[in-house]
């Protein structure tokens, strides 16, 4: 890359020819008489390298150099000085400066001076890209919020550094891979191969073939001979996800591996010895599997050594924003973007109260379609698919009805809150009016009245259903049998 450079000399003829060999070398210049006029060059940011003599009109470059670095202006500054001038030299390289130039300046030194600083700033733009790649890495860590996330970060924590064997289960996309991942990480076996196989996705009769390879010859088509998913993974960790799906003579040959630490190769006589630790996940319920014959109980036991069972999103809202944030940094890091794009609050309570009944991975998916329709920074709730606007529409129509119906609620519940204290009251005095009113404290009128009144209300029932005469009450009393009973 060419370097912006600065010429900084009270002396224009001095000042011409170090401009001349700065641009003869490849690289822009700009010129500056005076700390006033430099500093204003240096404030744009966009100054590489300054050749700044020291003793100016108007300041000393040394105050200027200390000014910039106070200001967090990281121009490379190689101060020209004059000869016998070592202690002013010293000083300069002491205040921060790269370099000092003796006058006379020589083309070919300064010419070599700029090469210098050249390949000294493409070294600052790595490191800088790689400061940035850390950080981005630092930033992919996402930290949960819920209860049943930091359980899953504890128990991975504790597991990893083992070699015990790990059963994780969970619903389809609630990121068991991931976990697998940082077990594999986290432990002592993270310089070795990560292994991953869906048990699911290979036919049957390639099993053997995959998991314990086979020789030239082995069988039709075999025209060379295949390392195994088990040798493979030595000295690392083998990851059988969706291990439910394993058929049952695959499952006892897997059970033997574990117990022998050893494989052989289809068509092959040798047995060859492997060192790969197992994690295996699954959405299925391995328990209920055994019960019905589908899973071997002794495998069963084996993987599930440690369990490690993941909660699905929707029992875990609080993770979500923090999901969308890290899933938004994600696309903006893959795309090279660089739009920040955020959740406006509509957007964000629409995912927040969603069901997600295809998890973590489902989320994602709908975030990196939000960010291919959003037409600003802002992703609003227009840019979520159809399936989540007319999930929270339906909702908020749901909540609207509930407040609708809470507010005329209050009023029934009194209401039969009343009816059930007048029914105690009557069934207290054994159908007898005049004593249910004297212990309610009110009129004889007003307890009919009230009977009535919760008979045409719907609150009790004026069906004759028992012997002593008091009515069948539908949270209140029935007023009839009340009645008949005074009589």
């Amino acid at each position: 890359m060419s370097l912006h450079v600065l010429v900084l000399d009270d002396e224009p003829a001095l000042r011409q020819i170090v401009a001349t060999t700065v641009v003869k070398a490849g690289h822009t210049v700009c010129q500056a008489s005076n700390v006033k006029e430099a500093a204003a060059h240096l404030g744009k940011g966009d100054v590489d390298v300054a050749l700044c003599d020291i003793k100016l009109p108007d300041g000393n470059g040394i105050d200027l150099l200390r000014d910039s670095r106070k200001a967090g202006i990281d121009t490379a500054f190689v101060m020209v000085t004059g000869f016998g001038s070592m202690e002013t030299a010293v000083e300069a390289l002491r205040a921060g400066a790269y370099d000092y130039i003796v006058k006379p300046v020589r083309a070919e030194e300064l010419t070599h001076r700029l090469s210098q600083l050249q390949a000294l700033g493409t070294l600052r733009e790595e490191n800088r890209a790689l400061r940035r790649a850390v950080n981005a890495q630092a930033d992919a860590v996402f930290r949960f919020n819920s209860p049943g996330m930091k359980e899953v970060e504890r128990l991975t924590g504790k597991v990893a550094p083992t070699d015990s064997t790990v059963l994780i289960t969970g619903e389809s996309g609630t990121g068991k891979s991931i976990v697998a991942k940082a077990i594999h990480e986290q432990g002592s076996r993270s310089d070795g191969p990560f292994v991953m196989v869906n048990c699911g996705a290979i036919p049957e009769h390639l099993l053997e073939s995959e998991f314990f390879g086979h020789t030239k010859g082995a069988f039709t088509g075999a025209d060379r001979a295949r390392k195994g998913l088990f040798l493979q993974a030595d000295k690392g960790t083998l990851f059988l996800d969706e291990i439910g799906e394993l058929p049952l003579h695959m499952q006892t040959k897997l059970l033997h591996v574990i117990e022998d630490k050893e494989v052989r190769p289809v068509g092959g006589e040798q047995v060859r010895r492997i060192d790969a630790r197992i994690v295996a996940a699954t959405n299925r319920h391995l328990d209920e599997r055994v019960k019905q014959g589908q899973f071997r109980e002794d495998l069963y036991f084996r993987l599930s050594m440690f369990h490690i069972d993941i909660p699905p999103l929707r029992e875990r809202q609080g993770d979500i924003p923090g999901l969308i944030r890290h899933f938004l940094q994600a696309a903006r890091t893959r795309d090279r973007s660089a739009r920040e794009l955020r959740l406006d609050d509509e957007a964000q309570d629409a995912l927040v109260n969603y069901v997600w009944p295809g998890n973590v991975r489902q989320l994602e998916n709908v975030i990196n379609r939000a960010v291919i329709l959003a037409d600003s920074e802002a992703i609003g709730f227009a840019d979520l698919p159809p399936e989540i606007v007319r999930a929270s529409e339906q909702e908020a129509a749901r909540d609207e009805q509930r407040t609708i119906a809470d507010g005329a609620g209050l009023r029934e519940q009194v209401r039969r809150f009343e009816a059930e204290v007048v029914r105690r009251a009557v069934e207290g005095a054994r159908g007898d009016r005049r004593l249910a009113a004297q212990e309610l404290g009110i009129g004889l009128s007003s307890l009919y009245r009230k009977l009535e009144e919760f008979e045409r209300e719907g609150l009790i029932s004026a069906d004759r259903t028992d012997a002593g005469g008091v009515g069948e009450v539908r949270n209140g009393v029935n007023p009839k049998a009340v009645k008949e009973t005074s009589q």
